[in-house]
């Protein structure tokens, strides 16, 4: 089980290009980052945690963009794996985006995981013409999609929201192929999504049962023949050894922190801190 740091990013934090160095140096294994293109001003969706259309932190209307920011971290680390909690795919182009992700993965040389969610914010999605009832089957299309520009030489899809003929597109992924995880509740319908069309599952920050949760999905994986194992990401709020290895027992494979990102300082020393609670070694130098 490894651990990684989820950075709120916004334009009044640290840049990623400061604090993605910080978190490698201190020995954790992952930098992770969120996507809102926009937060429209009048809402009738409501926010998860809120219940209505109130917004828990300003920080989602202030979001950075997450490809840039990981592209700034990429070119200041070695080892860290970059990645989204959560991207939303579907609010932009898929043939550019497969770009955008294949170039990031290649000057990271394979660093990269795709962290998606269906979006929750349904006026948001609407800007992007998102039928709210069919953002699903858009995801999944798009993910089809992205994944045989970075693996086919001579690369094709046909669904119902992205189609294009036999078409060239380098860079290919430096990995075999970009590994996808899913923001969602853990529920039957979401892993039964995430077994068809996904590699893994990252929990949301209400999730109250995460042993039945893991137990459920790895059930729904073995029954539709998937081989190997799902990646399970838990966000956490505060280590607990004895939880931590129940969660190591079950299969989790990766627990992500939040982090203070207003000052190099508090961030070092929390860094630090949360490593020494963990036992990582900080990286060699």
């Amino acid at each position: 089980m490894e651990f990684g740091i989820v950075q709120f990013t916004s334009d009044r934090g640290l840049k990623p290009h400061v604090l993605a160095p910080l978190i490698e140096d201190a020995g954790f294994a992952s930098y992770f980052v969120p996507e809102h293109g926009h937060i429209p001003t009048r809402r009738d969706a409501a926010h998860p945690q809120t219940g209505d259309s109130s917004l828990p932190d300003d920080r989602y209307m202030r979001t950075l963009d997450p490809w840039t920011s990981l592209g700034a971290a990429a070119a200041v680390t070695e080892r860290i794996r970059l990645a989204t909690a959560v991207a939303l795919p579907v609010q932009s182009d898929p043939i550019t985006l497969a770009k955008t992700l294949a170039t990031l993965d290649h000057i990271s040389a394979g660093r990269v995981t795709l962290g998606v969610g269906f979006g929750w914010n349904l006026d948001e999605l609407a800007d992007h013409n998102v039928p709210p009832k069919r953002r699903r089957t858009m995801l999944r299309e798009y993910l089809e999609a992205m994944r045989a520009l970075w693996t086919q030489e001579e690369a094709e899809y046909h669904g119902e929201f992205v189609d294009f003929g036999p078409s060239w597109a380098w860079p290919k992924s430096t990995q075999a192929t970009i590994p996808v995880l899913v923001g969602a509740a853990g529920n039957e319908k979401n892993f039964t999504w995430i077994t068809r069309s996904a590699d893994g599952w990252i929990t949301t920050p209400g999730e109250e049962d995460i042993e039945g949760s893991v137990s459920l999905l790895k059930q729904i994986w073995t029954d539709a023949g998937r081989a190997g194992v799902p990646e399970i990401v838990v966000l956490d709020f505060k280590p607990v050894a004895e939880k931590l290895d129940k969660w190591r027992e079950i299969g989790v494979t990766q627990v992500l922190y939040g982090l203070p990102d207003d000052s190099v300082e508090r961030a070092t020393g929390y860094l630090a801190k949360l490593a020494g609670k963990l036992g990582l070694a900080p990286a060699a130098v």
